[in-house]
């Protein structure tokens, strides 16, 4: 079984701070924000985030989001992509070399402490889609869940994030739906 790599970890935990089978996010709200970031390490405890901050961690969030939704068959909203690819913008980011390995992207020099952190989180979700591994990092095809989950199938197949649940929920409606729509085999 293949491991995510911390930079899938990381962007995996940030799309998933909403849940939409609950209906909950745990960043609704910008003091959210900095505790969250702060938990993983990529904010000092206590740094205060602006309203405008907070809304780029959102908007950068539901782009990534979506755009995860493409592993599994879905359209993506062209407006979140687009306001995903406005808040990279926001988040400059520089190649920088070091003796004996090869360059290594890191969040430009200059950057408040919160775009710093959310500059980190473009540098993670950068990585994944260079070296192709955010095809690995898919959203639960089920709708009703959303899930954003690693592929560790060999042949990264996988669709839901978990078989028993969202893959049974999915089939055993297209099995209902099939079996009402064919002629003489209703209940």
């Amino acid at each position: 079984m293949l491991e995510a790599p911390s930079s899938a970890q990381l962007v995996e935990a940030f799309v998933n701070t909403v849940d939409v089978e609950l209906g909950t996010d745990d960043l609704a709200v910008p003091d959210q924000l900095p505790a969250w970031l702060a938990e993983r390490g990529l904010l000092p405890s206590g740094t205060p985030v602006t309203t405008e901050e907070h809304q780029l961690a959102l908007r950068l969030r539901d782009g990534i989001r979506e755009n995860l939704g493409v592993h599994t068959g879905d359209t993506p909203d062209p407006g979140l992509l687009q306001d995903a690819d406005e808040v990279l913008r926001r988040l400059p980011l520089v190649a920088t070399l070091r003796p004996g390995s090869r360059a290594t992207l890191e969040p430009a020099p200059g950057l408040t402490p919160v775009r710093h952190a959310l500059a980190t989180l473009a540098v993670a979700w950068t990585e994944l889609t260079v070296t192709g591994e955010a095809a690995r990092l898919k959203r639960c095809a089920e709708h009703t869940c959303a899930w954003v989950f690693w592929d560790s199938s060999k042949n990264r197949s996988r669709r839901w994030c978990s078989m028993r649940v969202c893959g049974n929920r999915t089939k055993a409606r297209r099995y209902a739906t099939k079996r009402t729509s064919v002629p003489g085999t209703a209940g």
